[in-house]
Parts: C-alpha cells; structure tokens; sequence
C-alpha cells in the first residue's frame, strides 16, 4: 500500500501507463527504451508497494487486472493534475497577483483623471491578474487610511507632516477666490482689501492648506471640507471662498462666478502620491506606482 508519493513512485507509475497503453512489456520496450525483464522488474517493484496484482502476463498474452484498471484511470487523473499544476505554477512566477489600492482627492482635473487612466492602461498591459480598488476621500480620511495600511497609495494634497509617509510630488493646483452673482463683490473690479475684509469667507478644514490662502478675512461663518460645499456656500451670494480654477470655470462661463482679484488673491496648491512607509509593497504595488509616475512624468 502507498503511503506518501515519491519520485520513484511516480516513475513507477509512469512506466505501468506506458506499458498499458502499449499493450504489454514486449511492447512497451521501444517507447520505454527498457529490456522486457528490466520492465517486468520494476512492474514487479510497484505491484509490491501497492500489494495487489496490476496485470497478468503469460501465455495468454498480457491483461490488466480489475484493480490495475483502477489504478490505470486515478494514476491518469493524478498527471492531469500534476501537469495542470505545473502550468499554474509557471504561469505565476512572472505575473503579478493580489491587490492594489488607491486612494484619489475629491474634484480632479479631467487631465490629472486622464493620467491616472494611463497609469491603469500600463498596469494592464503587463502580465498580471489583479484587482485595483479606487476610493475617492478627502485628504483627511487618505491619511487615516494610509496610516492603517488599508490604501497602498493616494493622490491629494496632504500636509506633508506625517513622518510615516513618503511623499512624491505629481502636479499642481491652482485655487482662485472666488464670489458669485448677488454678492457685493461680483460687480467690483479691483476690490480693495477694506472691502475683502467685509466678506464672510468659507474655512476650509485643513490648517496645512488655510495658511497658504491669500486671503486670510476674519469673518467666517461657513464651513466645509468638500468642494461642492464650499460651491455652494459662494453661490449663495454671501460667502466668498477658494475653489479650483477647473471646478469653477464652467460655473464662470455661466455668468456665475467670478474670481476676485485673480493672481494676487491666488494660489497654487501641490498634490503628492503618498504611500506608508512601513507599508512593504508587493511587486503589484511596486508595478502600479511605477506606472503612475511615469503617467505623470
């Protein structure tokens, strides 16, 4: 009886299939490139690690045995088995496998989303079979989840200040203030600072990217971490407040929005692909921000 398979046992086994499939030792000594008492030694050697009679051989001429039909038909499932293994296995040592996930700030540029469709077009092309997860969070939220290792990169504009990270810088934004029809201001050319001063501005959240507004007015009575929110607020036509020049320009063509004080009032804001730096990629992940950064290059 076979406990465990080894070498010699699947050499065994290989050899009563070829001499099944040839009809018998005489026959089989060609294919085989044994001597007939060579083959009937070693048939001899399987018969005794399994305990039962494979086949009779005599004047009869060669027969297999009930039991050595059995063997013939679970002997030719296991090298399908094998073989079916051995290309799975092969296929696998140059492909790439498992997860990646990426996080992406609210409100992208039409051109930055084209990038990053690129970057998915390279991945896609190469040898792989994985499954990519795109999750659209604020930069805050980015960071939690980086931070608890359930994104494996993010695009946004981050504070920069979390030492776990690294940090690589994509493209810039840039960000206008803004008003909308009905506001004091929308009618004003070349407000001056007094009149600023007298608006009621959207806070934004983020402290990181408040200090770089130009505009710093005292008077606040709205908040808002997304950008619809903040669009909103300065719809109204009693809030002024920071958008992206590509979210705005079509509320611009409408008659809309205006920005006040373009260019001194404005302000460019940097957007990074981060990653934690504990965090040890896969070759997946490594694949993918390759080709993110050469998207964006």
């Amino acid at each position: 009886m076979l406990g465990q398979l080894h070498d010699l046992d699947l050499h065994l086994l290989r050899l009563f299939v070829s001499v099944v499939e040839c009809g018998g030792f005489s026959a089989a000594q060609g294919d085989l490139g044994l001597s007939q008492s060579s083959i009937s030694q070693q048939m001899a050697k399987l018969e005794t690690r399994l305990g039962y009679r494979l086949c009779s051989r005599g004047k009869g001429g060669f027969k297999i045995t009930p039991k050595g039909e059995q063997l013939l038909v679970a002997t030719r499932a296991l090298f399908e088995s094998i073989e079916a293994f051995r290309h799975q296995s092969n296929g696998v040592a140059g492909r790439l496998i498992g997860e990646v996930r990426l996080g992406l700030s609210e409100a992208l540029d039409q051109s930055v989303l084209q990038r990053v469709a690129e970057a998915i077009r390279r991945f896609r092309e190469r040898d792989e079979s994985v499954r990519i997860e795109l999750i659209s969070a604020m930069p805050g939220e980015m960071e939690r989840l980086l931070l608890q290792q359930r994104l494996d990169l993010a695009i946004g504009y981050f504070s920069q200040a979390q030492r776990a990270f690294d940090y690589r810088e994509l493209f810039t934004e840039t960000q206008h203030l803004y008003c909308a029809s009905g506001h004091p201001l929308f009618t004003d050319d070349a407000p001056d600072d007094q009149a600023l001063q007298t608006c009621d501005r959207v806070d934004h959240p983020y402290r990181f990217l408040r200090s770089d507004e130009p505009f710093q007015g005292k008077l606040c009575s709205a908040r808002s971490e997304q950008v619809e929110g903040t669009l909103a607020f300065i719809l109204s036509g009693k809030h002024v407040g920071y958008l992206p020049d590509h979210f705005a320009r079509s509320w611009e063509d409408k008659g809309l929005l205006r920005a006040v004080r373009q260019g001194d009032m404005s302000f460019e804001v940097a957007f990074h692909l981060a990653r934690h730096r504990a965090q040890v990629p896969g070759d997946a992940q490594k694949a993918f921000e390759e080709d993110l950064l050469a998207a964006f290059a």
